[in-house]
């Protein structure tokens, strides 16, 4: 896989793609990104989903639902494996998920150092609801960092991945699309940034891509992908501050 440019729109040079100088605006995904939360959530969802009669294991879970919204979740299992789920399962899903990151919930190993180093602005974009992405970033100590440049697929039409919350964000952070990254580590939410035009690179240093990581297809694998955050900066150097 060509780890040597990002995957991008028209407009940017190849030499720019390559240093990121041209980045004003760093967007991160939350979970799997920011914190290494997709294992855990994984792994409520595949308990309550066997409580509710429905069968699936984390390679099933990772195929099919990283990087997605719950109504998009429940629409596939709806739709795909024919099981109505009950009115109470996102309420009790979401309830058991808030009490598990409240005792296992951690930031992605080495995000601080890079997040100190790093020189444009950042922020947030998630299919998280609001409220989880809100204790999620309280209680790993972020949630001073990006205070209200959060968004969230509740604030779009449609979620990833659709072009919609990466352009809403770019567009409510006041950067053009061409002067924008986003980090991070699905399907979906690369194929919404490149339906977006954006410029994409994937993180696989989380627990729940650690040593299976999951392939692209073929028309999008030219995306760079690094697995520890002092390579973030040894794909694009121009991200780093000039006093590191």
């Amino acid at each position: 896989m060509p780890k040597d440019r990002i995957s991008s729109g028209a407009g940017i040079g190849q030499t720019e793609r390559m240093n990121g100088h041209n980045i004003e605006l760093v967007i991160f995904d939350c979970d799997g990104v920011l914190i290494d939360s997709e294992i855990i959530s994984a792994g409520i969802l595949i308990d309550q989903l066997r409580a509710a009669g429905v069968n699936v294991d984390l390679d099933y879970v990772q195929n099919n639902y990283l990087g997605r919204s719950f109504p998009k979740v429940a629409q596939d299992i709806r739709e795909h494996l024919g099981v109505e789920l009950p009115d109470s399962f996102e309420t009790e899903y979401r309830a058991s998920l808030l009490s598990a990151f409240e005792v296992g919930l951690k930031k992605t190993n080495g995000l601080d150092d890079m997040l100190g180093q790093l020189r444009p602005r950042a922020c947030v974009a998630t299919s998280s609801s609001p409220q989880r992405v809100k204790r999620s970033l309280e209680l790993v100590g972020l949630d001073r960092m990006f205070a209200d440049n959060v968004f969230t697929a509740s604030e779009v039409a449609n979620g990833k991945p659709a072009p919609d919350l990466f352009l809403h964000t770019a567009r409510s952070m006041a950067v053009s699309p061409v002067n924008c990254l986003i980090v991070e580590d699905s399907l979906p939410g690369i194929r919404a940034a490149i339906a977006a035009e954006i410029g994409v690179v994937r993180y696989v240093g989380a627990s729940h891509l650690s040593g299976s990581h999951q392939s692209l297809p073929a028309d999008i694998d030219d995306v760079p992908l690094f697995d520890k955050w002092p390579m973030f900066f040894d794909l694009l150097p121009g991200l780093r501050r000039d006093d590191h």
